[in-house]
């Protein structure tokens, strides 16, 4: 995906230009300047037209060269490439910069800057030498950063010098490109999950038109459909051939909530919970995409993505990679929302047609898990994955607190495959717990420990 294409550096106009190409001598132009008035002073007193031509060369040649130099600052253009635009948190994109002289004369020696945020690394700079005309310069180098957000690239800056060292300008492109920064994705195992039907891939299921097979509604023949299928009464009634309406499929759909409340999560930084509440959130999305259901994300503040049509799921107007991207583009922005409550959340959720819903939550007292238990009303199965902040506050070991016994009791009872987040593990080792505690009427084991499907 290219930058937009050659953009010209931009350079200030007017009277100013004259100023600004002479404050850019160099420590070198400064001194053959100072040394050709001196020499000019002094062979006025002494009357030495010698020494005059002397003194009238070093003063012009500083002169002549920012003159040139800032008369040539519209005639370097550059591109940037991002290579990908879109990265996950801890992996590195590569940044191509591309340098085109579409003057007809060479340029001197170029000295390109990129400007980059500081988390995603030491500020690139890079030396060309001598571009002919029409000659083109590629130049790249790498980014990386730990914390998921949208970064500019830019705006790229380019400092001429002439072939003396008498002068340096710097000028700056008008361009500048954004770096999505996403959460890590973890792979996760595939499971069977409750509530689902057969066909059209596990995230799908079918309804007939009517309730029964005699009253399906016809429709019209279309090239390749079954001659068996051909309703001879209502041909003959339109005259044309009609067919029995099969099956039709329809995605399974799963609301993936993600609770932002500020009180509710502690620390910060990628090893927060809050982050790894985030990256799960991602992990979920991708995964329940890729097993074919209609995906969509819910925050506790009831903002839905992708929002898209009556129902708000990403469907048929919207393909899966589409609807993935722009849930990752939010969560690589998503931050902490300053609700107090899971109510406006459970607002959105709409009676017995919701799905799977799947949970991650921060620390939830009484009130709060009182409503989120209330949410397993409105869909077809329920898993919540529930972080407990202080604990995480203290990392691996730590002192314990958090959603306690009661809370996980609560949503247990209200049907929740509840499962505890404690501090370091993956989230592919509490898939997996929570795909035991549906399958079995024992209590959970570690996590990690068990394989199975939600049954």
């Amino acid at each position: 995906m290219e930058a937009g294409g050659p953009q010209p550096a931009q350079a200030e106009e007017g009277k100013g230009g004259l100023r600004t190409a002479l404050a850019g001598l160099t420590t070198r132009g400064r001194s053959f300047l100072a040394a050709g008035v001196a020499a000019a002073i002094c062979a006025y007193v002494l009357g030495q037209s010698d020494l005059l031509r002397v003194g009238l060369l070093l003063a012009v040649l500083p002169l002549v060269c920012a003159t040139v130099l800032y008369r040539t600052r519209y005639r370097v253009a550059g591109s940037r490439r991002l290579s990908p635009a879109r990265v996950p948190a801890g992996s590195e994109a590569r940044v191509h910069l591309r340098m085109d002289n579409v003057s007809r004369l060479p340029t001197g020696l170029l000295m390109l800057q990129d400007r980059v945020p500081y988390v995603l690394g030491p500020r690139p700079r890079f030396v060309l030498d001598r571009v002919e005309a029409g000659g083109r310069r590629e130049v790249s180098y790498r980014v990386r950063s730990d914390l998921r957000g949208r970064y500019p690239l830019g705006p790229l800056q380019l400092r001429l010098t002439d072939p003396f060292g008498m002068c340096e300008l710097t000028r700056s492109f008008s361009t500048y490109d954004t770096l999505t920064v996403i959460p890590r994705v973890e792979a996760l195992p595939a499971v069977r999950l409750s509530g689902e039907a057969k066909g059209y891939g596990d995230g799908r299921n079918r309804s007939l038109a009517l309730a029964g097979e005699d009253d399906v509604i016809p429709r019209g023949y279309r090239h390749g459909d079954d001659l068996r299928r051909v309703h001879w009464r209502s041909t003959a009634r339109y005259g044309e051939l009609m067919v029995r309406r099969e099956e039709q499929p329809q995605r399974a759909r799963c609301t993936v909530l993600l609770d932002t409340r500020a009180h509710a999560f502690r620390g910060a930084g990628p090893d927060s919970a809050f982050e790894w509440a985030v990256a799960g959130t991602a992990s979920a999305l991708v995964h329940m995409l890729e097993r074919g259901f209609s995906v969509r994300l819910l925050t506790d503040t009831g903002n839905s993505v992708p929002g898209e049509g009556s129902d708000g799921f990403a469907g048929a107007s919207q393909e899966s990679a589409d609807a993935a991207g722009l849930m990752m583009d939010t969560l690589a922005v998503i931050d902490h929302s300053d609700g107090a409550g899971l109510s406006p959340a459970y607002d959105v959720l709409r009676g017995g047609n919701e799905g799977l819903l799947i949970a991650f939550l921060g620390d939830l007292d009484e009130e709060q898990a009182t409503v989120a238990a209330k949410m397993r009303q409105r869909s077809g199965a329920a898993v919540a994955f529930v972080l407990d902040s202080t604990a995480w506050a203290h990392g691996p070991g730590g002192a314990p607190g958090g959603p306690g016994d009661e809370r996980l009791r609560m949503l247990r009872e209200a049907g929740w495959t509840a499962v505890a987040v404690p501090p370091g593990v993956a989230l592919v080792d509490l898939w997996k717990q929570a795909d035991h505690m549906r399958t079995s009427s024992g209590p959970a084991p570690a996590a990690g420990t068990t394989t199975g499907g939600w049954g």
